[in-house]
């Protein structure tokens, strides 16, 4: 998956500059992951710590007649056994949103009834992995089996009702304002598109693990931010913050799914606290397949309309959100869906209305990009339809509607305030480095030869929004006595490289070398404040906090160098390619932060300093949202005999602002690539009619492998924004938004000349040869 060399498209030159800025600084945290020294929750082996496994339901819809653990207490290593009846009080899970319905909270431990395989209902402490999993083959629960529906449409009928005297709606979003008007277009196209239910799959699963100590609970948590797991678990406990510690390492992956701690993991300090041990907990594949939330899973009934000359005048979306049995998050996601709906278009007139709904499955949250690969998905796949109707070029359609760049900044029909963009030349450099002028003709010479196989190509431009989740973010940097410098920040890495990236600001601002800055992060008693790393924000609010407490410690060091240099603070300047401070003018006498850490540990006040010999911390907060954007096109090659789909190429123009690592960034994009190339084309979540889950192990659900993955052509653009200090722009989930819909594209395309004009999502080779089959009958798929 090495990509081809990078190419970079010229930008205005804005934001802060340094010497390390801008280039590729290999991952400073790779050495211990690689060596077998990174530290995860399940590495820790705390002292004297017991194992919990859950025993979960096995139906889909029922009610639980009994549980019966009698067995299970006497089987060898069993410590204790929990069921909903243990659980003093501690309430039911907290919905997603306050605007969820509040009569579809979540139980810690299903009692009464369950609504999904794999819902938690018995806590099994043992002292062993293997004793724990003996033990719950010894729990027998008696249910009586209820209809199940899985499919969110037909849960809208209310005919199997998931909740007792309420529907199955956990809520639904509209706005009086938002209804598009199609009497003015020309043509009017509509589709039924899928937004095809995926697991998460990170390398790591749901794995924590508690224990109390002095009265305050300590919890290792895997996942994407600790203030808000404490603030969660204090809620639910009924304890202020201060009585917690929240810690978390090393992290195995998340892409959204981690972002807040399941009720297995919430359970584990009541636990520790009945049996007064350490507990952990870490679940099996699929255990975690069948519990960790599932991603996106909508469904989108779209219509586009406008003029035979390509122009867009109106677009409505119809969003059906499949929640899952609890609203854990996925039931808000169109909201963000609403936010991105119109993706790089200026269209005169939009509407949009949601409605998420409950089903008998695992519920559904965030996953990398939450919302707004759906919203590019509907809008690219919209333009593809509407140009195949009124038989233009879909790229020409695109360069018709985009807004241009002297438009920004703007505010979309749906609120949303974009801050800069250059769309077309996002397209214009993909389709030149695609070559799609050659593409077209070894199109057409497979298409007169009568050939097998079947070349498609398909665009897809978007734009998304990056540090979309509001607040501030945490960042402090100190410098100790023999120079070095420690830094403490709110964001907390699983992948990203953060360790890298604000060593890297750090380093620029002071001049210090990256081996002498630590950066710490994930402990509530370390780090004072903090918020979540997601919604690719991080970089963003982070690394500015980083950025402005660096520049505030050169400040501060600053007044003390002028003290032993006996100059004037104003006329002290700082060399941050040496780390040197010295007297504007005569750079050849001059001391370094070593030399003001010796002065600051033997003066007379040290003592009253405490620990800390110069600190300076901040609390960013941007401008607002950023919208990186971008185009993907795809070039795929179809088997017009078995449907199978290859991968040929996949061209990336990304542009998230100033880039503050090449490196970072390409890894990000390569990641995103791969997933959204996987929710094309193999990776799918399936449920049999009674809920019963198909594809609950990686030998049954198609993960991607490197193997249907092509080297990545990326171009990297660079369009600062004007929200934040440093210019950037997120790119944690850019691949995620623009590979799918290029990839959806790209099939339909080369089966156009079939007759073809739509297949559902994933483009397997049993739905593309079924549309082919659908298409010699005259069922073009739309």
């Amino acid at each position: 998956m090495t990509e081809t060399p990078l190419h970079h498209s010229p930008s205005p030159s804005t934001g802060p500059t340094g010497y390390l800025r801008g280039t590729p600084v290999r991952r400073r945290e790779d050495d211990a992951l690689l060596r077998g020294r990174g530290v995860f929750v399940n590495s820790r082996h705390l002292p004297n710590s017991a194992v919990v496994t859950y025993v979960t339901s096995t139906v889909a819809h029922g009610s639980v007649l009994s549980v019966d653990v009698d067995a299970a207490r006497e089987q060898p290593g069993v410590i204790d056994i929990v069921t909903a009846a243990d659980l003093d009080g501690l309430g039911t899970y907290p919905l997603g949103s306050p605007l969820f319905n509040k009569a579809m909270g979540r139980p810690l431990l299903a009692s009464n009834k369950v609504r999904f395989v794999g819902e938690p209902i018995v806590a099994i402490v043992a002292e062993t992995a293997t004793a724990a999993a003996d033990a719950a083959e010894y729990v027998i629960i008696d249910y009586d089996v209820l209809p199940a529906v899985v499919d969110p449409a037909e849960a809208l009928s209310g005919e199997v009702r998931l909740f007792d005297n309420t529907s199955n709606v956990v809520c639904e979003m509209g706005d009086a304002d938002l209804v598009a008007d199609f009497s003015q277009c020309d043509v009017v196209v509509s589709l039924a598109i899928v937004n095809n239910r995926i697991q998460p799959t990170p390398l790591e699963p749901r794995t924590a693990a508690a224990l109390w100590d002095s009265g305050r609970l300590i919890h290792y948590n895997a996942g994407q931010g600790v203030h808000p797991v404490r603030d969660l678990l204090a809620r639910i406990y009924g304890l202020e913050p201060s009585q917690l510690r929240v810690i978390v390492g090393d992290v195995g992956g998340s892409f959204g799914a981690k972002a807040r701690p399941h009720p297995e993991e919430v359970l584990l300090g009541h636990l520790s606290r009945r049996i007064g041990r350490p507990v952990t907990w870490f679940p099996n594949r699929t255990q975690d397949m069948t519990g960790l939330v599932h991603g996106r899973g909508q469904v989108q009934h779209v219509t586009i309309g406008g003029s035979r000359d390509g122009r867009v005048l109106a677009y409505s979306t119809h969003v059906i959100q499949d929640s899952g049995a609890y609203p854990m998050g996925g039931a808000g996601l169109p909201g963000n869906t609403k936010v991105m709906l119109t993706g790089c278009y200026d269209i005169a007139s939009v509407g949009f209305r949601a409605t998420s709904v409950a089903t008998n499955t695992t519920p559904t949250g965030a996953y990398r990009g939450a919302g707004r690969p759906e919203a590019a998905a509907a809008i690219e796949r919209a333009i593809d339809a509407f140009a195949a109707e009124i038989g233009a070029d879909p790229a020409q359609v695109r360069s018709v509607n985009f807004h241009s760049p002297d438009a920004f900044p703007l505010t979309t029909k749906t609120g949303t305030p974009y801050d800069s963009g250059r769309y077309q030349a996002a397209l214009d450099m993909a389709l030149e480095a695609a070559d799609r002028d050659q593409l077209l003709r070894r199109q057409a010479d497979l298409r007169s030869s009568g050939a097998h196989q079947a070349l498609g190509i398909g665009i897809a431009t978007y734009v998304e929004r990056t540090a979309g989740v509001a607040g501030s973010e945490f960042g402090a940097v100190e410098l100790l006595s023999d120079g070095r410098l420690l830094a403490r920040t709110g964001s907390s890495p699983y992948g990203q490289g953060h360790y890298t990236a604000w060593s890297m600001l750090i380093s620029d601002q002071t001049g210090v070398p990256l081996d002498d800055i630590t950066v710490v992060h994930g402990d509530t008693d370390i780090v004072p404040r903090g918020g979540t790393t997601g919604g690719s924000r991080s970089v963003q609010l982070a690394g500015s906090a980083i950025w402005e407490a660096s520049a505030e410690l050169v400040a501060m060091a600053k007044q003390h160098a002028a003290d032993l240099l006996e100059a004037a603070p104003e006329d002290i300047d700082l060399d941050t390619t040496s780390g040197r401070f010295h007297v504007v003018g005569t750079p050849a006498r001059s001391v370094g932060w070593a030399d003001i850490g010796t002065r600051l540990s033997n003066s007379v006040d040290s003592a009253d300093r405490g620990p800390r010999l110069l600190h300076a911390e901040t609390d960013y907060t941007s401008g607002g949202s950023t919208f990186p954007f971008g185009a993907h096109v795809a070039v795929v090659l179809v088997d017009l005999d078995t449907g199978q789909v290859t991968l040929e190429r996949m061209i990336a123009v990304d542009d998230a602002g100033i880039i503050l690592n090449p490196l970072l960034a390409s890894g990000q994009v390569h990641g995103g690539l791969a997933q959204g190339i996987a929710q094309a084309l193999t990776e799918e979540v399936h449920f049999d009619s009674d809920g019963n889950p198909l594809t609950a192990n990686l030998g049954d659900y198609g993960a991607i492998s490197a193997t249907e993955l092509p080297l990545f052509d990326r171009i990297v653009m660079e369009t600062p924004t004007p929200n934040n200090i440093l210019g950037a722009k997120g790119i944690g989930e850019s691949g995620t938004i623009g590979a799918t819909p290029a990839i959806h594209n790209a099939v339909v395309d080369a089966l156009s000349h079939l007759g073809v004009r739509h297949i559902g999502l994933p483009v397997t080779a049993q739905r593309v040869w079924q549309a082919i089959r659908g298409a010699e009958g005259g069922d073009s798929g739309i």
